[in-house]
């Protein structure tokens, strides 16, 4: 009798909490938090974060881990909202479920509902299909890295050139050099004239000399 008030109080003082996520302030994450309201997560229990979900030091997730407790429920809408490293979701998930106790809903993928199927089967299913997600996500993640890394390739074997604009060299440089090197002005001065930072002086210093050879 006592056994089953304890359990009756746990799930009085249970809380429903919803988790939402996207990579950039670019982003739009009205999708998201329109299925948590439509699961009935008040506000006040979202938690957002908008960063890469490559690992999992977000303030709002770790601020909403450190409230969960057990028989709580959480929310998320996909797999890659939690996060999009292989190893780490699945690390997530165990300590989510099973060390902290509570039970999560991945929206878009309801064989992904832990209040599912607490036999062994049951686990058994989540747990694969949880493997599979989270390797398609990362999979994904690493595929659009790749991706990314051909496009820049190839932009710069047609000549884009990226990061800043590199610092014009005034007509005067020969001049303000060789005021410098007989000491006629400081490097600072040297350095006001051109228009230049330091590294950037001494690097144009160097094509210099190289083109007096």
């Amino acid at each position: 009798m006592r056994k089953e008030r304890r359990k009756k109080m746990q799930q009085e003082k249970a809380a429903v909490y919803g988790y939402v996520r996207v990579s950039s302030t670019d982003q739009n994450e009205g999708r998201q938090l329109v299925a948590m309201r439509e699961k009935g997560v008040e506000a006040s229990n979202i938690y957002m974060d908008k960063q890469s979900g490559k690992d999992f030091e977000r303030t709002q997730y770790q601020r909403m881990v450190r409230k969960l407790k057990q028989g709580d429920l959480l929310y998320i809408l996909s797999i890659d909202r939690l996060g999009r490293n292989y190893e780490e979701i699945l690390r997530q998930w165990q300590i989510l479920t099973k060390e902290i106790g509570v039970d999560i809903c991945v929206i878009d993928m309801p064989l992904l509902d832990t209040r599912n199927g607490k036999d062994l089967m049951g686990t058994f299913i989540a747990d694969l299909v949880l493997q599979i997600l989270s390797f398609v996500a990362e999979s994904e993640r690493e595929n659009i890295k790749k991706r990314q890394e051909q496009g820049i390739a190839a932009a710069k074997a047609k000549g884009v050139r990226f990061g800043r604009p590199e610092v014009a060299v005034p007509k005067e440089f020969p001049v303000i050099v060789g005021a410098w090197e007989h000491k006629q002005i400081t490097i600072d001065e040297a350095l006001a004239k051109s228009g230049m930072s330091q590294a950037t002086f001494y690097r144009r210093l160097k094509e210099y000399r190289g083109m007096q050879i």
